[in-house]
């Protein structure tokens, strides 16, 4: 079952992170994702959540995402978010049919 990782990211130095965002999507890429949103206009429609960078990714599975969180090819990228950025991240099922 197809499976989303959405990622809220306050990037702590834009110019050290954008080593980040050129090293992740070719290992996002070799685990079957793709981004669905990256860092696109937000805009809060109920509530009170004022997310900083949302990123969305689509996987074939959570199996799969985890498998790529877990990476070796996804670690340097990793290793730099969690430097230069403070991440919440959630991985959610999709629907089926």
């Amino acid at each position: 079952m197809t499976a989303y990782i959405i990622v809220d990211i306050e990037v702590t130095d834009p110019r050290a992170y954008e080593d980040y965002k050129n090293l992740a999507p070719a290992a996002v890429a070799q685990y079957g994702g793709h981004y669905i949103a990256r860092g696109g206009k937000t805009e809060t429609l109920e509530g009170s959540w004022q997310p900083n960078r949302l990123v969305i990714l689509q996987f074939p599975s959570v199996e799969q995402a985890k498998a790529w969180l877990n990476s070796p090819e996804y670690a340097p990228a990793r290793a730099l978010r969690q430097q230069y950025a403070k991440s919440q991240m959630v991985v959610i099922e999709g629907v089926s049919g």
